[in-house]
């Protein structure tokens, strides 16, 4: 979720079509499982590597995954497009500006969100994507309102509110501040999702990850200004969570995305986000001990009957 911690833009959000020629469904549709496994597993192993007394702050983990995801997505975009994966002059700003939006601004909140929460937490915020992208393009007439999907965004509203009234176990309201900053990365995402659906009819989705990736580059030093990216106390597990941030849910997950974008239909993909907050509350429960509670459970009932009714499509 991501992404970012956010998800990777669907073939829903952006409007195209599997291409027959591309390959088989069975290909994409092993493609699209293996996203969902990378990104998550992305909010327990981000907490894993932030770990208080032995691991990274989460701007040096932005750090980390922002600059390693630069060079790597670009070398991969210009690998599979060559000379498609260079942008026009016209479309570096816009992209600049996507870059502040789901990189830059994503997942400084996102990381700082999870860092204040938990997996678990961030698993079902994660659920808000779809139902703020829904919002943010009827909000800017991009699509038409559906009664039964604007249903589904109440729902989903409703089902978060346990989210933000929930207390840490020293009974501090970090819970709910983390919360909410992972709201606030759901709903950048979601804007960057509707605004680059135009510029996503001309330019393969890996090439404008790629892009943003690079243009949010400039930014890097206010995120590793005075943040140790190699500190002496991290361990060797939180050195290894690292790299699964880095790697994974960042390079991997992107590529295998576009891939699978080419092989199977949008209901598809718009639908295999629902085994993100699964993949991620089996896992924190194995490797962090935790359990999910009657609001956490109340909370995923709200969201994914919201999530489901969002991203039905009208006949």
């Amino acid at each position: 979720m991501p992404a970012a911690a956010s998800p990777p833009t669907t073939a829903a959000s952006v409007g195209q079509a599997p291409s027959p020629a591309a390959g088989g469904v069975g290909a994409g549709l092993c493609a699209l499982a293996a996203v969902q496994l990378c990104f998550g597993l992305f909010p327990v192993f981000g907490r894993l590597a932030m770990d208080a007394e032995a691991g990274f702050t989460p701007f040096a983990v932005a750090t980390w995954r922002i600059g390693v995801g630069a060079v790597c997505l670009l070398a991969l975009a210009l690998a599979v497009y060559g000379r498609r994966a260079v942008p026009r002059r016209a479309d570096l700003l816009p992209l600049a500006g996507f870059a502040l939006l789901g990189i830059v601004l994503n997942q400084g909140l996102f990381l700082v969100g999870l860092e204040r929460s938990t997996p678990m937490n961030a698993g079902l915020v994660i659920c808000l994507i779809p139902v703020f992208a829904y919002a943010v393009a009827v909000a800017a007439r991009k699509e038409r309102f559906v009664p039964a999907r604007g249903v589904g965004v109440c729902v989903a509203l409703v089902g978060a509110v346990p989210l933000f009234l929930q207390r840490g176990a020293d009974l501090s309201s970090d819970h709910a501040l983390g919360n909410g900053l992972m709201a606030l990365n759901a709903l950048c995402y979601a804007v960057y999702l509707v605004w680059t659906k135009p510029l996503l009819t001309r330019m393969p989705a890996l090439v404008l990850v790629a892009w943003i990736y690079v243009l949010s580059l400039p930014w890097l030093p206010l995120f590793a200004a005075s943040q140790d990216l190699a500190p002496e106390t991290a361990s060797r597990g939180a050195w290894w969570s690292l790299a699964y941030v880095v790697v994974f849910p960042t390079i991997v997950a992107y590529a295998l995305n576009s891939f699978a974008l080419a092989r199977v239909q949008a209901s598809t993909t718009a639908f295999f986000i629902f085994a993100q907050p699964i993949i991620t509350a089996v896992a924190a429960h194995l490797l962090l001990g935790e359990r999910l509670t009657p609001a956490l459970g109340l909370a995923a009932l709200g969201l994914f009957s919201g999530m489901a009714l969002v991203a039905r499509r009208p006949r």
